[in-house]
């Protein structure tokens, strides 16, 4: 069985488990979600099943993801993402919800971390930064020296500088399950997971139990 959905982040909360220790949830909306293709070895090359998420107005879709959806008889779905998955025992035009978890279990969560713009190396990369001393009126955020003199006599590519921070791909791993809430379509996990309220997620079974 598939164990895989999509989400939106909800937002961050509390609860107290049995000792009375506050513990920091993370909530996200968690299907329900279609499987609108499922991927074979022999035809596409590969095993994966396709899932789609958050039903929405025709007008918002292509007419070739209406297509798409159509031939599984499925209603306009917002977004549509893959689960690499061997044998998940399931069929185009299925329904996946937050069933497919429980308590107890750890899960991947994949998100797009929140853009920072453009970030310098202080908060980019952790630097300490220059001497807040001795005359240094200018340098207290700085990088520093990078590079060397003759040899290699450049920068070389990779370096820690400046530039654009966040919004890439970024995948908290391993975390707790600790609310199911079928009624909701809610999923608890414990600790913070990438993304702004309102981000789309995919939830995963964890690869590293």
């Amino acid at each position: 069985m598939l164990k895989g959905l999509i989400g939106k982040k909800i937002g961050m909360t509390q609860i107290f488990d049995e000792t009375g220790a506050a513990v920091p949830v993370t909530l996200i909306e968690a299907g329900p979600c279609y499987v609108t293709q499922v991927r074979l070895p022999e035809k596409e090359g590969y095993a994966a099943v396709q899932l789609g998420f958050s039903e929405a107005k025709t007008k918002h879709l292509t007419s070739g993801e209406l297509g798409h959806l159509k031939k599984s008889e499925l209603p306009p779905l917002r977004f549509l993402r893959e689960f690499r998955v061997k044998d998940a025992g399931l069929k185009a035009g299925d329904k996946l919800t937050v069933e497919v978890f429980g308590v107890g279990e750890h899960v991947d969560v994949v998100g797009t971390s929140k853009g920072k713009g453009f970030a310098g190396v202080v908060k980019r990369y952790h630097f300490a930064g220059g001497p807040k001393s001795h005359g240094a009126s200018d340098r207290l955020r700085g990088p520093g020296s990078n590079g060397s003199t003759t040899t290699p006599g450049r920068v070389y590519k990779g370096s820690r500088r400046p530039g654009h921070m966040g919004h890439e791909r970024v995948t908290s791993q391993s975390l707790k399950v600790v609310l199911v809430d079928v009624e909701r379509n809610l999923l608890g996990v414990r600790g913070a997971v990438p993304g702004p309220r309102g981000g789309l997620v995919m939830i995963q079974d964890a690869r590293k139990q």
